[in-house]
């Protein structure tokens, strides 16, 4: 299927390993000119050769400007945006009596403000181009909490609501946005959280993990032209995990 979107311009942030990585691979095989970001230099020109990304930008989105200034630097080389992919880390575990106000600061300027300072920095750009994708990567603990994951559960529900309410809001420029949410996936992350793999898929009707790429494959469709009548929408990749209607 010819998704049309040849030559589009994406940026993708948290792009040097995990789901962003593989995303922009996607990308770019479908002949989508990218952008990748991360905070880490060495990581994310590595990742950039490795991936034929056409540009390899350092942002620390624990920092409040740093989405923009980014988003503004793609702008700026290349005249606009097309397609962007917002996605960090997870922040740190802990119950909420244990957590401190600082993490809770640090994870919403990484986790919220992130999201909402590469999107009002992109919006214009794809309103003067009547076309624009843009696309919000989360976490099934959006929908369904898991315990231990207080701040993540928190903050990224938020970001479902805030993507409903932008989807409606842009719609009439030709712009979607969706929420993406992933399960259990063969990431670096998964590994930091060192839950026993057998315990996880034990709770997953696939019996499995997903991998990176099967992730990718929903935000490239996402991406596409033929996804044009598609916003506003929270889509979890998940083997079945959510209970959830």
């Amino acid at each position: 299927m010819d998704l049309k979107i040849k030559n589009k311009r994406a940026l993708v942030f948290g792009a040097s390993s995990g789901l962003g990585y593989a995303i922009a691979q996607s990308l770019i095989q479908e002949g989508v000119k990218v952008a990748i970001s991360s905070s880490n230099e060495g990581r994310v020109q590595k990742a950039a050769r490795e991936l034929g990304a056409t540009l390899a930008l350092v942002g620390n989105l624990q920092k409040p400007g740093e989405a923009s200034k980014v988003v503004n630097q793609v702008i700026k080389e290349w005249g606009g945006i097309d397609i962007l992919v917002t996605n960090t880390g997870g922040p740190p575990k802990g119950l909420f009596m244990d957590l401190k106000p600082e993490q809770w600061q640090e994870g919403f300027q990484n986790l919220w403000m992130s999201a909402v300072e590469a999107m009002q920095s992109s919006i214009p750009s794809m309103i003067q181009n009547k076309w624009g994708r843009m696309m919000l990567v989360t976490s099934a603990a959006a929908r369904e909490p898991i315990m231990g994951l207080t701040i993540s559960n928190g903050l990224r529900a938020g970001l479902l609501g805030l993507t409903k309410n932008l989807s409606q809001e842009v719609a009439q420029y030709g712009i979607t946005v969706n929420a993406l949410l992933p399960g259990y996936t063969r990431t670096e992350r998964l590994k930091e959280l060192k839950v026993p793999e057998d315990k996880i898929t034990s709770q997953i009707p696939a019996r499995r993990l997903g991998e990176p790429e099967e992730f990718a494959a929903l935000a490239t469709f996402l991406a596409s032209e033929q996804a044009a009548y598609l916003t506003g929408q929270m889509i979890a990749v998940d083997g079945g995990y959510l209970h959830g209607i």
